[in-house]
């Protein structure tokens, strides 16, 4: 059975561990620094993957209840639904008379006056995990500034100030999230740690490849170098190498197929004009020289400088070499040439 996935989100058989990170997030949740951290990347850097695992480390541990929302629909309903749904907590909250029926979830409490505001029978519900030392995260991916949206959070907000053990683990592309922390009432997300996928370590890619296809160093090397670290390519590749038999060169027409047709198109059309020139510059320069990309173009440095910040921003350029610019995705320079 191929060991690598195409699927977007789901945890792969082969997969390379972001254990640093996400010991960081599980010490900081269990300590209490931090209630609340914010994974971005660019589309396919691994955000759903590396969430779940976080996930899945605080669900063995009998203190802490998982519960995955959508932020399109009704968060705070569907976490009093979820929370209520589980047969140990819904014994929890009937010992503790906390009605729940008004919203059509739990059994009435016989002489308990229903709750009929959502976000007052949520605070009810975590207070009383609170005295059996329980812990609830939520887990949100791809999170949109929806009305639903805006609304979970501004009552996580009101539910940390209250001191309620409420965690909350949110992926999101980089506009997505800058959307949702520019509401007005919502600016404490400013505050909430980010945690930004970086390329996964190239050697580490070569071990893997070279232990799954049994191959010379110097070509696990080779292929670890043509995802540049990106993890979806990552996942690409091995999948199309397994198929041709651990011939990485007949994968590669594949390879870059699938990048193209799964993942480039959708991020090439959520770029602005402004991105696409500069991308284009980008594409077409040898050195990566910002001199050399201006001139390519025809531009000054304060049409060049905004647009660098939004594609750094976005992951989807390098900017960390003073004065040069470079595709952090692999081929993706063919694919801007030949699209523009």
């Amino acid at each position: 059975m191929n060991p690598y996935t195409l699927l977007f989100g789901k945890e792969p058989t082969e997969a390379i561990s972001r254990a640093a990170q996400s010991s960081e997030i599980v010490e900081s949740f269990e300590e209490g620094t931090q209630q609340i951290y914010m994974i971005t990347g660019v589309r396919g850097s691994g955000k759903t993957v590396f969430m779940t695992e976080i996930s899945k480390e605080l669900k063995q541990q009998d203190d802490w209840i998982t519960v995955e929302l959508n932020s399109s629909q009704d968060l705070l309903h569907d976490l009093a639904t979820s929370l209520a749904s589980e047969n140990k907590l819904a014994q929890i909250f009937q010992r503790a008379n906390i009605n729940l029926s008004f919203f059509g979830i739990g059994l009435e409490v016989k002489g308990s006056v229903p709750i009929t505001n959502v976000q007052v029978a949520i605070s009810k519900m975590l207070e009383n995990l609170k005295k059996h030392n329980k812990k609830v995260l939520i887990c949100i991916d791809e999170v949109i500034s929806t009305d639903y949206m805006k609304a979970f959070a501004g009552a996580f907000q009101i539910f940390v100030r209250q001191d309620l053990p409420i965690y909350l683990l949110m992926t999101g592309l980089y506009e997505n999230i800058n959307n949702l922390q520019n509401e007005k009432n919502l600016t404490f997300l400013y505050r909430a740690p980010k945690v930004e996928l970086k390329p996964l370590n190239i050697n580490t890619i070569s071990a893997n490849y070279q232990k799954t296809f049994k191959i010379a160093e110097s070509q696990s090397l080779a292929m670890a170098k043509l995802t540049k670290g990106y993890s979806f390519a990552f996942q690409v590749l091995g999948h199309f190498t397994w198929k041709k038999d651990g011939d990485y060169k007949q994968a590669l027409p594949d390879y870059q197929q699938y990048l193209e047709d799964y993942v480039y198109e959708k991020i090439w059309s959520e770029m602005s004009a402004g991105d696409k020139k500069l991308a284009y510059g980008i594409a077409k320069s040898e050195t990566g020289k910002a001199k050399e990309i201006k001139e390519e173009l025809g531009i000054e440095n304060n049409e060049y400088t905004p647009y660098r910040d939004r594609l750094v921003k976005r992951g989807l350029v390098d900017g960390s070499e003073h004065g040069r610019l470079k595709f952090t995705l692999p081929l993706f320079e063919r694919y801007v040439i030949n699209n523009y």
